[in-house]
């Protein structure tokens, strides 16, 4: 970008911000931020910070499990864009890349550009930037060129999704970026899609990999609970739920830390018993199911004699599966 193409983009970020109707527009307030809040001159030509070598190591010691989460996502994603000269990167809660994919031919590029593992894209460090601002919103968003607060960034267009951890809590965010002038508006939308996709995908799968003992449970909710996962104990207490669980049922921390029947939560028609005999009569036909009708084998897991388990068989008529 020319020297006085810089300046031209400077000018009309400083002009969006002071005109009246700039409060209505997300844009222009991530604009306001940049300038008034975080002290940044659009017109400023330096490449963004970089952290050292054990700065990074130990950011992506932070992210070390989300990482693993997010490996198989960020492979598929970056299948579907790499070959149009897009990169995928995976930064953490303070805008830095931890984890990137991208074409070795485009790498001396996006190096340069800081499309990079250890540069810092927060917000208050880069302006108005796809990830930055996505994390200071935590909403998904594309930056499209001279949307960008800064004017050395307005030649690359990011599409980021924010990624949310096991309890709800923003932990990372989930980028596409690319360099190329030739991005259609059709072709963005489309990498908006898989974008917020694979962030999903990463959040189940760093959901799972936290509740590996627990039962996990699919909502059926609306389409707003895409992902609205519940994790379950041998009580059938929810003892977990993502983000958007939480957002389509009304599940907060403090109704965890109660307890929460997965029944009452889910709406479940087969509701879970609510006196001692339902109770006893569920664990007893969940015993002889699990043994494939064998008497014996059932009271041994139940810890009673078979005695005991014919009595109860017969008062509760449960019959034994032919």
């Amino acid at each position: 970008m020319s020297g006085r193409q810089a300046a031209g983009h400077a000018d009309f970020v400083q002009a969006s911000i002071a005109r009246s109707d700039a409060a209505h527009s997300a844009l222009v307030a991530s604009w306001r931020r940049s300038l008034q809040l975080h002290h940044l001159d659009p017109a400023e030509g330096k490449a963004p910070r970089r952290l050292t070598e054990a700065e990074l190591r130990q950011a992506r010691q932070r992210m070390e499990r989300m990482i693993r989460a997010a490996e198989g996502s960020l492979n598929r994603l970056y299948l579907a864009v790499g070959g149009v000269g897009c990169c995928v990167m995976l930064a953490d809660r303070d805008g830095i890349p931890v984890e990137r994919r991208g074409a070795v031919a485009d790498d001396e590029t996006f190096d340069e550009w800081g499309l990079w593992t250890g540069s810092v894209w927060s917000e208050d460090s880069e302006g108005t930037n796809g990830i930055g601002t996505c994390l200071a919103d935590q909403r998904p968003l594309t930056i499209h060129r001279d949307q960008h607060f800064f004017s050395r960034n307005t030649l690359m267009s990011c599409t980021t999704a924010p990624v949310f951890d096991h309890e709800g809590n923003l932990a990372a965010a989930l980028d596409v970026s690319s360099c190329r002038s030739d991005l259609t508006e059709g072709f963005v939308q489309l990498i908006s899609v898989a974008v917020g996709d694979a962030a999903r995908r990463i959040e189940a799968e760093n959901f799972r990999m936290v509740y590996s003992n627990a039962r996990i449970l699919l909502a059926s909710v609306a389409e707003r609970g895409a992902g609205a996962l519940i994790a379950v104990d041998a009580d059938d207490l929810v003892i977990g739920a993502t983000r958007s669980a939480r957002l389509a049922l009304g599940i907060t921390s403090e109704g965890l830390a109660r307890g929460l029947l997965a029944a009452d939560i889910l709406g479940d028609v087969t509701k879970a018993p609510e006196d001692l005999d339902d109770a006893e009569r569920s664990v007893l036909q969940r015993a002889m199911a699990r043994t494939g009708g064998n008497v014996s084998a059932a009271a041994q897991s139940l810890g009673i004699s078979r005695a005991t388990l014919h009595r109860k068989l017969a008062r509760f008529s449960i019959r034994r599966p032919h």
